[in-house]
């Protein structure tokens, strides 16, 4: 591994050096053949003894320089100063095929400085989650952190009850999050905040390297890629479940699978989190979390925008208000290609809205009533009418007006290849994750995961043999499921 490790050798101070406590009886499980390819990566070689060792934390890469990180955050609106990698270690970067520097790291590896009253460890079930979430999230298109390999640690990790140990290795454009930030302007560093901000600038908003408003310009591109990245995870069902600032990461990639779920039936209240207790993290409102994390960042940067405070104040204030806009206009898109729309016109909203509130008032699920509806954009209303049953009544206005906008559209065929490729078939479904997991955790059996992932990495193609996996759990399974975060 040919790291080169500008985090350690930039920001000394925001970080403590550190090492894995390694494995006893370390196990690959699962290797990401294809995203080890696009790091640069000898596959055979990651999966030999020795590349073991190191996805396993018993060895460290002669050029790596591992690393835990320091952070704050936001949890469930509370502030907490000091956070920090109490269970991850960054084990350096990687220039990748395309030229784009990637983290990669360490979940699970056992305790640091930061880990508090927390063991460091990682149970297995979540390490496999994250690993099929992260992946799935890919194959939709979505932003995400993703996952080379997860390793069982032969070790036992104690939670609710005894479980499996695990490791998972995680790759991302950066670990930069909101927290990052929080964290100095907490402690009223501005030189090593300045250095911070300067050195994201420089890894992710190079253009904005020599802008005299460079720190204002780093907080509107991050609010530019969290609106695109909410409206995307919106457009699929996706909930996160634990949106604290902490895992907000500035590059604007998915962080963090702990309680995450997928939405069934459309209900903007949707939450499976087992700690949203008063539904914070809800699926609809997940703009309006965005946006407070956002702000929580703006406040972070006021010393660098502006001598002055009010000043600084003011004009953060207005980018983070920007939010709402930009996200509407990313939304809106989402929404009109999953309806397949091109161009805009001035009631294209109202149709979407209109639409999802059939689904609602009628507990349809989220992701088959848009597949189901790219079936009636190719002249098959049957699966459509047979969602919905005994509202097909209900339904049929609204197909009235969607077919005479769709077919103000000239290209029809174009207009079904783009709603084929923004509405999938196959999701995460909940309860099939959780067989996949039980399957994994408690039988040893890799099986049913492996075939599920098999599924997720082709989420757009029908195939009669995977039937099981575009169906929904009952809904008496769906309004019980929980999730929980791992830790």
């Amino acid at each position: 591994m040919a790291f080169d490790n500008s985090y350690a050798r930039d920001l000394e101070g925001l970080y403590v050096p550190w090492k894995p406590a390694g494995s006893s009886a370390p196990r690959l499980l699962q290797f990401n053949r294809a995203l080890a390819d696009e790091l640069g990566l000898d596959s055979n070689e990651m999966i030999s003894a020795s590349g073991l060792a190191v996805l396993a934390g018993n060895a460290v890469p002669a050029l790596a320089q591992p690393l835990a990180q320091a952070y704050a955050g936001h949890q469930f609106g509370g502030f907490s100063p000091q956070l920090g990698d109490g269970r991850a270690l960054l084990l350096g970067e990687l220039i990748d095929r395309q030229g784009r520097r990637r983290d990669v790291a360490l979940k699970g590896s056992g305790r640091t400085p930061f880990s508090r009253r927390g063991d460091g460890l990682s149970a297995l079930g979540p390490v496999l989650r994250e690993y099929l979430m992260g992946e799935a999230m890919h194959a939709l298109g979505i932003p995400t952190t993703r996952a080379l390999a997860a390793v069982a640690t032969g070790g036992t990790v104690q939670r609710e009850q005894t479980q499996p140990g695990g490791i998972l290795t995680r790759v991302a454009a950066s670990h930069l999050r909101v927290g990052t930030f929080e964290f100095f302007a907490a402690r009223n560093d501005e030189a090593l905040l300045r250095r911070l901000a300067d050195y994201a600038i420089a890894r992710h908003d190079a253009a904005l390297i020599d802008a005299p408003d460079r720190y204002l310009g780093l907080l509107q591109a991050v609010i530019e890629r969290q609106a695109s990245l909410i409206a995307r995870w919106m457009g699929v069902g996706f909930i996160h479940g634990v949106m604290n600032t902490d895992n907000m990461a500035i590059s604007g990639e998915t962080l963090d699978y702990g309680p995450c779920a997928f939405m069934e039936h459309f209900d903007p209240a949707a939450v499976f989190s087992s700690i949203d207790t008063e539904g914070r993290y809800a699926y609809g409102q997940q703009p309006v979390i965005a946006q407070w994390n956002l702000a929580r960042l703006a406040e972070a940067l006021l010393p660098l925008i502006d001598t002055d405070a009010a000043t600084a104040a003011r004009r953060a204030g207005e980018v983070v208000q920007g939010f709402a806009k930009r996200f509407d206009v990313h939304w809106t898109a989402v929404l009109g290609a999953k309806l397949g729309l091109a161009g805009s016109a001035a009631d294209d909203r109202a149709l979407a809205d209109d639409y999802l509130t059939l689904l609602q008032q009628h507990r349809i699920d989220f992701t088959l009533g848009f597949a189901r509806l790219t079936d009636a954009a190719a002249g098959n209303d049957a699966p459509l009418r047979a969602l919905f049953g005994a509202a097909d009544a209900a339904l049929e206005p609204w197909l009235i007006r969607w077919r005479a906008r769709a077919e103000a559209d000239t290209n029809s065929a174009q207009r079904l290849a783009a709603m084929r490729q923004a509405n999938p078939i196959y999701i995460p479904r909940n309860h099939k994750v959780e067989e996949a997991l039980a399957a994994a955790v408690e039988h040893d059996d890799l099986a049913p995961f492996e075939r599920l992932l098999r599924v997720l990495e082709h989420p757009f193609d029908e195939r009669a043999a995977d039937s099981a996996f575009a169906e929904p759990a009952p809904l008496e399974q769906t309004a019980c499921y929980r999730t929980f975060c791992g830790t």
